[in-house]
């Protein structure tokens, strides 16, 4: 035990101090200290074993103390102490500054240090320790040029000073002149310290020569001085990897017995950890890894026992104490692709899904090629955003073959999955097929695409599932299990890996949903044949048997795999839940209550109460017996409709997602008339369902259109049925097609009805319900036609049809052999029968009475239709002898016109052949003479010609209108005529006004020919000389 002795002032005894028991508080130590007046070196003793107990605080409070002024007054004479205690105070703060991550904490240190050391180059400017202080403050600070400018100060006088020669090495490191650095080192071969640092240079240079060399060197430390504590961790690392643990021990353990500093003792205690660590011993790696972080102040100083401690943490469930480890790594190295891998992967321990994105975000971002990190994200991704999580398997996908690195089953598993439930099927059966490999399972899935009688049919394995395809009428292929061993004795090998059994279990659900049924079976058997106990590929053979209505098959399916033990899965008994619950659902859909009750609740109690599904089915259970038509007794059904909601309740407690849980409780509530609550519910549930290929709910389309049609809106209701059939059924299910039936029923569109309901006896011709509510509906329209107060002879005659097959429909049930089992009371068919034969007598009378209403109508229609004929041809006529008298009026106006021109043209002509020119002078001083009257004479002239052309044209105009109108009177007759509606009586009137029109025109075509001739005579017959009013007055006669 180390000790140091404080001498009592004025006295021979001693204080004795043990270093390794000094008090947490330094202010007991410091008063003795001042007290007694002790040397300085004591003072530097005891703030050196403060520092290495890690108690900084203590050792900066002593040694700021030892260099206060009132100590620097009292202790003037002792000055290599002084320098001593500033010194260290100066490589303290250059050893904060140095390690300081934010700049002004570092700045602040350094300029701390640089105090301190001018503060000693004040009491001796010549001291080497303070120059190679100085040096290192340069050193830490980047200054590499006046470092190496201290340190050359310090060898100038001192050659042979070791720290200097190794501050002068590292600087021509820090340079990059390494052969310098290492001729500095080589000084003395014997030196331990040289020695260590120059393996530490060769094992830094990663280079399998150099690395060896370095050990060389750690292993000649160790020759010469074998308790090098640094030289123990470096060779202890090196065996580690070697794997020789029991060496690793035994230098760790060495090299703490020989050591008090921290960082170094930190160094040991990790190796030691280490070693524990790959040999499983969790504990105690914990324990010594703990012991290394304690051995440093922070994170920065040595980071990797944190990194080590967080593992063994993670690896013990330890989640959050692992959480703060892995934090601190992550402020030292911001970017550690690993280290956020890390924390993604505890984030989601903890249900913190936002950060643990954040951090695998910014770890692909970091190492954007790390495959591991994509494939971390998709896994993370796969329950909240499947497109996200599907391109992130791509990429890893992408990643992996870019480095011609195998691609996992289980990536290619998923890839397929995420294609699945999208709807991206070819897509997903490639992803499959590319997890199964090319061997013979492939040959067994593309043997569905060779046909028997190709060349591939020689293949053993495609003749074989082709075979086994074909026998397809016996309902025990399901259990056959021939096809394989035949293969197995022709020399074919089947062999199917355990990590492929996903894969081909998924690729036989999406040939299910591409309805390749055969093919899928196939695959389920193969995974049988290897596989027995794998019991959800019974089950899937199970469902297909129901879905094709085997429900017999399916309960054998189902009960031998619920008999085969599942170990480590159930711990009450050896039954398969999911074996049971299907058991459960076949017994129900065979009628079989009493058992299914029993079932429901052994699957229930084979897991402790907490499978949901189980409770779901318990509750489904209790809502059919409610409503079960034989036994429908008003408080039993209010009993077991209010367990089954509260059966659903507790699943939607546990699981407030569950679609079908809500789906039932939405059901109870429309059995209790609350219509608008359990719309709302449905409404949410039909959203949720939207979208998955896994999640096919057509019941809840069902429950939404039958709450329509219990609150009236039919057509609303009508829509849903039919986008039920049309998204679920493919149009094929007679019993949506029954509600669809019942729906136009009572919106009384008989015709829809009828149309609908032949439909589904054409889907399900053996089903006696869906004839007879045929043949209420025939029987409910013939009623209603007749009692239509206006109807056609045609709709009487269609309700005598409808009304015959109505009979027919009733005497075909009355006459079927079991009437009980069909369910249909024969009083009440002879009830039905008799009324459509009453409905038929009044038919009779109703279709007489319409026919000869129809008749009657026919005459009147047809009278219309002629006298409507006739007012048409008139009206015809009258516009088209308003449009040829408009025609002739436009002729007779052009034809005035021209006479007048020619007319003028006339007078022009005779004046110019008439009058000499002699007499014309005699005649103009006669008109000089008389001009006044001349001028009257011509005025009255002019006027007399315009009267005579204005009755001309006024008589030629009466005679053309007269004339058209007798004309036109003829053509309506002609026109009845040419349409066979001619009178006979009007032929006699029609022949006068002929006759009288015909002398018209002789008449006048004679007066226009006096009047030509009258028109030629007159220029012959009227002097040259005489007046113009006279020719005027000759034309009026």
């Amino acid at each position: 035990m180390a000790c140091v002795y404080i001498p009592v002032q004025n006295s021979e005894e001693e204080v004795r101090v043990a270093l390794d028991q000094l008090p947490r508080d330094a202010t007991d130590i410091l008063d003795i200290l001042k007290a007694e007046q002790a040397p300085l070196d004591l003072w530097l003793i005891i703030a050196r074993e403060y520092f290495k107990q890690g108690k900084n605080e203590q050792f900066r409070q002593i040694l700021e103390e030892g260099s206060s002024p009132e100590i620097d007054e009292y202790y003037a004479d002792v000055r290599y102490e002084r320098i001593a205690i500033l010194n260290a105070l100066g490589a303290y703060y250059s050893y904060l500054g140095k390690i300081e991550t934010k700049q002004r904490e570092k700045e602040e240190h350094f300029i701390m240090a640089t105090q301190y050391y001018n503060k000693a180059s004040r009491i001796d400017m010549h001291e080497p320790s303070t120059w190679v202080g100085k040096g290192q403050l340069l050193l830490a600070k980047g200054d590499v040029e006046q470092a190496f400018a201290a340190f050359k100060i310090v060898l100038d006088g001192d050659r042979d000073n070791i720290p200097a020669l190794l501050g002068q090495a590292c600087v021509q490191f820090s340079r990059g002149r390494f052969v310098d650095s290492l001729e500095l080192y080589k000084l003395d071969p014997e030196n331990v310290e040289a020695l260590v640092a120059l393996g530490i240079l060769d094992l830094h240079r990663n280079d399998a020569a150099d690395t060896r060399k370095g050990m060389e060197k750690m292993q000649r430390a160790f020759e010469i001085y074998p308790y090098c504590a640094t030289s123990l961790n470096y060779l202890a690392n090196h065996f580690f990897f070697t794997g020789q643990h029991f060496l690793v021990e035994q230098l760790t353990e060495t090299a703490l017995a020989v050591t008090n500093h921290g960082p170094t003792k930190s160094h040991s205690y990790y190796n030691l950890a280490r070693s524990y660590h790959s040999k499983g011993d969790y504990e105690k790696a914990g324990l010594y890894y703990m012991a290394s972080v304690k051995e440093i102040n922070k994170p920065q100083e040595f980071v990797l026992p944190y990194y080590g401690l967080g593992q063994v943490q993670l690896k013990l469930g330890d989640f959050r104490s692992s959480l703060s480890n892995f934090e601190k790594v992550l402020e030292v190295y911001p970017e550690n692709c690993e280290t956020l891998k890390t924390l993604g992967h505890i984030y989601v321990q903890l249900g913190q899904t936002e950060k643990a994105l954040e951090s695998l975000k910014k770890s692909i971002k970091s190492e954007s090629r790390d495959a591991q990190a994509f494939l971390d994200l998709g896994e993370l991704l796969i329950s909240t955003d499947a497109g996200a999580a599907l391109d992130a398997f791509k990429t890893a996908r992408s990643l992996l073959k870019q480095g011609h690195e195998e691609v996992p089953v289980e990536l290619l598993n998923n890839i397929g999955v995420l294609h699945f439930e999208r709807g991206e099927f070819e897509l997903a059966e490639k992803a499959f097929k590319e997890a199964l490999g090319n061997d013979i399972l492939l040959k067994f899935i593309d043997s569905e695409a060779q046909h028997p009688t190709d060349k591939a049919h020689h293949d053993p394995i495609k003749g074989a599932v082709h075979t086994a395809m074909d026998d397809s009428a016996s309902v025990e292929k399901y259990k056959d299990m021939q096809l394989f061993h035949r293969l197995e004795e022709d020399g074919v090998a089947v062999e199917l890996p355990w990590n492929k059994i996903s894969a081909l279990f998924n690729l036989g659900r999406l040939l299910e949903q591409l309805h390749k049924t055969e093919m899928a079976s196939i695959l389920y058997r193969l995974i049988l044949f290897k596989y027995p106990e794998y019991v959800d590929a019974y089950l899937r053979l199970a469902a297909i048997a129901k879905a094709r209505n085997n429900v017999q098959l399916s309960i054998q399916l189902v009960v031998i795999s619920s008999s085969i033990p599942i170990r480590d899965a159930l711990k009450v008994d050896d039954k398969c839940p999911n074996a049971l619950l299907m058991l459960g659902d076949l017994e129900l859909k065979n009628d079989d209550w009493v058992k299914a009750k029993d079932t429901f609740r052994a699957a229930k109690d084979a897991t402790d109460g907490k499978d949901s599904y189980a409770t779901l089915c318990l509750g489904n259970w209790n809502y059919f017996a409610a409503v079960r038509s034989e036994k429908r007794a008003p408080k039993l059904e209010a009993t077991h409709l209010e367990k089954a909601k509260e059966l659903y309740t507790k699943v939607l407690l546990q699981h407030n997602a569950n679609l079908y849980a809500a789906n039932g409780a939405g059901v109870v509530l429309a059995e209790k008339g609350q219509f608008d609550v359990s719309k709302d519910l449905f409404t949410q549930v039909q959203e949720a369902a939207s979208g998955s290929v896994f999640v096919q709910m057509p019941d809840v389309w069902i429950n939404l259109a039958h709450v329509h049609f219990a609150q009236g809106n039919f057509a609303l209701a009508v829509k849903m049925y039919q986008n039920c059939l049309r998204k679920f059924y493919y149009n094929t299910d007679n019993q949506v097609l029954l509600y669809l039936a019942r729906t136009h029923y009572e919106a009384e569109q008989w015709e829809e009805c009828k149309k609908t309901l032949l439909r589904a006896i054409h889907l399900a011709p053996s089903n006696y319900t869906l004839r007879f509510d045929a043949g209420v509906a025939l029987q409910k329209f013939s009623a209603s036609t007749l009692q239509k107060t206006k109807r056609t002879v045609a709709e009487v005659r269609s309700t005598v049809v409808e009304l015959k097959n109505a009979v027919r429909l009733f005497s075909q049930l009355s006459a079927a052999s079991n009437l009980q089992f069909h369910g249909f009371d024969e009083k009440k068919i002879e009830t039905h029968v008799g009324y459509c034969k009453h409905l038929l007598e009044a038919a009779k009378v109703h279709c007489e009475a319409a026919e000869r209403e129809d008749q009657q109508n026919k005459q009147r229609i047809e009278l219309n239709r002629q006298v409507n004929m006739a007012e048409e041809i008139r009206r015809k006529a009258e516009e088209q002898r308003k449009v040829q008298l408009e025609r002739r009026k436009q002729e007779d106006e052009l034809k005035q016109v021209m006479q007048r021109e020619e007319h003028l043209e006339r007078i022009k002509e005779q004046w110019k052949s008439s009058t000499p020119g002699s007499k014309r002078k005699d005649r103009l001083q006669t008109e000089d003479e008389d001009g006044g009257n001349e001028e009257t004479a011509e005025g009255e002239d002019h006027e007399e010609m315009e009267d005579e052309d204005a009755s001309m044209t006024y008589r030629e105009s009466y005679d053309q209108i007269h004339d058209h109108d007798d004309q036109v009177d003829d053509n309506p007759q002609d026109l009845l005529a040419a349409a066979g509606l001619e009178d006979s009586d009007a032929e006699d009137d029609t022949l006068a006004p002929s006759s009288i029109t015909n002398r018209r025109r002789r008449q006048l075509s004679e007066s226009d020919d006096d009047d030509d001739e009258h028109l030629q005579r007159q220029p012959e017959s009227s002097p040259a000389g005489e007046n113009s009013v006279d020719m005027q007055e000759s034309d009026g006669d």
